[in-house]
């Protein structure tokens, strides 16, 4: 099988999307007979530097002069690109500079498409839903959209966030709807990959047929692996993520703030962004500094060692799309306490973490704050969720596994008589022993 691969981005040293597009084809290339990625020039110095992308061949297109003007509009309104806000405005600029990305690929792969040399066309990122891939309809070869990720409306209690996140186009947001070729995208698509129910729910009704639920995160698990946790006394409560308004930072830390029993623990806090100076503050005007650690982004090894390292994950995101901290948290065995909404809500059950209702701030606070407390105090309990986190990340989401089932996706898309994929239903992960008997990355 032979499979031309778009991802405009694609970068192993780029936190969030990139990367996750780099580790996906990455794996991809082992499972096919031919993988063509083709992406922008200004991530070939990071792939070359990483040796390439595994088995793959990689096409770099030269799209700057289209790309960069508009880049450079979308973080002046953004506020700078440091500040890790106003990603809707990123998106919208963004459209023009995505449908010439493919206006290239399609001129540079016209005739292999043509005589039928590829036999899937893959558009794998972006993954929005917002833009259009004209390719689908420029080319007869069967087409596979995704993963998707989109449509997770802003919770109302949190109108204030949604302004410090100068998300000033949200409310225009379906207007994309209109655009050119979005109709077709869809249309002409064979199989459309979609994470989590708030993005399928996004799709229009007619396609639903061709859509399989399929987050796009994964994880790596030589990096993000269980280790042996030894007994201790002071539990290590970890944060990571960047330090902007919607993921709540602050509410883990208020959480420490009212709690004297959480403060005989220990709270360390990864991440950047245009949170931390406030953040920092609340800590020091607290006197915190002997329980809250800000230790500001760190590399991707370093986050794996610290997640080994500590024993429950406090993630208080309200609109969280994919959560692919979350996933790794879980791949190390971490207790995760989540707010029960969008990516996050799709990945933990009761059985593998805690779920908090979606509530105000105040509600919040308090609600991280008791379960933080609870967990403390069961650290049975803790270990016992955290290895069914382990369980439930390896057989699903690392790399390996992902290949696999996107293999299936590609033969379903060739032979509509195959039944559909469907890794959710009836999957049985088993126990830990039984996964790590097998190995990360085998479905069980």
């Amino acid at each position: 099988m032979r499979v031309l691969l778009l991802a405009f981005e694609c970068n192993p040293e780029w936190y969030s999307l990139p990367a996750v597009a780099y580790n996906y084809a990455k794996a991809l290339a082992n499972h096919v007979d031919e993988l063509v990625v083709v992406t922008q020039t200004q991530n070939q110095p990071n792939i070359d530097k990483h040796g390439g992308i595994g088995n793959a061949k990689v096409v770099f297109l030269d799209v700057k002069k289209i790309v960069e003007p508009f880049e450079k509009t979308a973080f002046f309104l953004m506020g700078g690109h440091q500040k890790n806000v106003g990603w809707t405005i990123y998106r919208a600029l963004m459209y023009p500079s995505y449908l010439y990305f493919e206006w290239i690929a399609w001129q540079r792969f016209k005739s292999e498409l043509n005589d039928g040399y590829f036999d899937i066309i893959h558009r794998l990122t972006p993954m929005t839903p917002t833009l259009p891939s004209p390719l689908a309809a420029w080319s007869k070869v069967p087409f596979v959209l995704g993963p998707l990720n989109g449509g997770l409306k802003w919770p109302k209690q949190f109108s204030g966030e949604q302004r410090r996140e100068r998300e000033w186009l949200s409310s225009l947001r379906d207007t994309y709807k209109l655009l050119p070729y979005q109709k077709l995208t869809y249309k002409k698509s064979s199989s459309i990959l979609a994470a989590f129910k708030h993005t399928i729910a996004d799709l229009p009704a007619s396609c639903q047929d061709k859509v399989i639920n399929f987050p796009e995160v994964g994880i790596d698990p030589e990096l993000f692996k269980l280790d042996e946790k030894e007994r201790k006394e002071k539990l290590t409560v970890l944060y990571v993520g960047r330090l902007v308004p919607y993921k709540m930072p602050e509410v883990v830390i208020q959480a420490f703030a009212r709690s004297s029993f959480l403060q005989e623990h220990q709270l360390i806090m990864v991440g950047d962004g245009a949170e931390r100076a406030r953040l920092e503050g609340i800590v020091k005007s607290k006197s915190l500094e002997h329980c809250i650690q800000l230790l500001g982004q760190v590399p991707h090894d370093e986050v794996g060692r610290l997640m080994r390292e500590s024993d429950i994950f406090a993630f208080p995101s309200i609109r969280e799309l994919g959560a692919g901290a979350v996933v790794e948290a879980m791949a190390c065995g971490l207790a995760c306490v989540v707010v029960d909404y969008g990516g996050c809500g799709g990945l933990i059950e009761p059985d593998r973490g805690v779920k908090v209702p979606m509530t105000d701030r105040n509600e919040l606070i308090e609600s991280f704050q008791r379960e933080l407390e609870a967990l403390v105090t069961e650290p049975d309990r803790v270990r016992k969720l955290g290895d069914e986190a382990y369980c439930h990340a390896i057989a699903h989401y690392s790399w390996e596994a992902k290949a696999k089932k996107n293999l299936e996706i590609y033969q379903w898309t060739l032979d509509k008589t195959l039944s559909k994929p469907d890794f959710w239903s009836k999957k049985k992960q088993g126990n830990i022993s039984q996964v790590l008997e097998n190995g990360a990355g085998t479905l069980v």
